[in-house]
């Protein structure tokens, strides 16, 4: 388990990260909102990552220790509390990555659905003050089996699991009234959008029979591209969110269901269920994340490429140093190949042209 740990936190990192650098290079050229909140979502999935090394170095230690003698109750309770904080740290980042696609879906949908208001309120003030609100939710929320003593367990027996220091009745109760509700808003937001977008699509075919009747062909057209185009850069931009709403729901989903059913069933042995398996196929929704925005959102697909593109040409030229010295000596040959041939005068072959042409006349 510790082996598929690392492999996982070591992609979710380097992805993240290299998402991350092309998201601050759009941010520092577009310098809007919706991005900053895209970059904090690259950040919470990195900070999973981080999150996740602690987990494998975790499950390190208690197999060593499970080889050696059985710890004493000081040992014992020391890594209890460490593995408690190793839970917490993961579920911080877990409910700010969750946080974080939310507040995109809210910001697009502000920008489809009041469009002048969203340009008149949004900004850097509005952005900082959602993102320190979005940390600060989760941080307590991830936090809260540590300073909140009825949410721990009394199961630790020296191997680290999320429900072996965790109450699992309790946890799971807080988590799913958060996250059900979230999962019905996204639902909305989107019915609401596609409802939108049917309606717009409609007065864009309205304004083509029209521009189809009238003569004045120019100013219709300008006025369908003025209805058009700021309109549909959000439609486009919310697909991309709607793919990264779409694997959030089909990879958490399972977990909160299992975990209901945990409640509801109370014979059922779902624990390890839980914890093996869908726990950690919720973790894998941020490696999915950037990995949608590369794929799927053009603008980030662009830089990923001029970055790429960069590093291969700085890499040609450190490595290719003797190939572009023969271009160079290329080059030099055939500068002055074209300054011998313009300095040949031009008179001679005016002449003789002209002179065969007098020689054809007289023919």
């Amino acid at each position: 388990m510790a082996v598929i740990l690392i492999t996982a936190s070591c992609a979710i990192i380097s992805t993240n990260l290299l998402v991350a650098a092309a998201l601050l290079k759009i941010l520092f050229k577009k310098k809007r909102q919706s991005w900053c909140f895209v970059l904090n979502l690259a950040v919470a999935d990195t900070l999973v990552g981080v999150a996740i090394t602690g987990l494998a170095t975790e499950d390190l230690n208690t197999d060593g220790a499970n080889n050696n003698a059985t710890q004493s109750r000081s040992n014992m309770a020391q890594s209890r509390g460490r593995c408690l904080l190793r839970m917490t740290f993961v579920s911080s980042p877990c409910i700010a990555s969750i946080m974080s696609m939310f507040l995109i879906s809210l910001d697009r949908y502000a920008a489809i659905k009041m469009p002048l208001k969203y340009a008149q309120r949004s900004g850097r003030a509005v952005a900082f003050w959602a993102l320190a609100s979005l940390w600060v939710c989760a941080f307590a929320l991830g936090f809260m089996p540590v300073y909140v003593p009825a949410l721990q367990s009394d199961l630790y027996r020296g191997f680290c699991d999320f429900f072996s220091v965790i109450y699992d009745v309790g946890i799971i109760i807080l988590y799913s009234v958060c996250f059900f509700p979230v999962v019905s808003v996204f639902l909305y937001i989107y019915l609401d959008i596609l409802k939108i977008a049917c309606s717009h699509q409609r007065q864009i075919l309205e304004v083509r029979q029209a521009g189809s009747r009238t003569s004045e062909h120019g100013s219709t057209s300008d006025h369908h591209n003025k209805l058009k185009s700021p309109y549909w850069s959000h439609v486009r931009a919310l697909r991309t969110v709607a793919m990264l709403v779409g694997c959030f729901v089909l990879l958490w989903c399972p977990f909160f269901i299992t975990g209901v059913v945990k409640l509801l069933c109370g014979g059922c042995q779902l624990t390890q269920l839980l914890e093996g398996y869908l726990f950690l196929l919720g973790l894998s929704n941020s490696l999915l994340n950037p990995l949608v925005y590369a794929f799927w959102q053009k603008e980030v697909r662009q830089t990923l490429a001029q970055m790429f593109s960069g590093c291969k040409r700085k890499t040609r030229q450190q490595s290719g140093t003797g190939g572009s010295a023969y271009l160079t000596h290329f080059y030099i040959i055939y500068k002055s190949m074209i300054q011998n041939y313009n300095s040949v005068p031009l008179w001679s072959t005016k002449s003789q042209g002209r002179g065969f042409t007098e020689h054809q006349k007289q023919k």
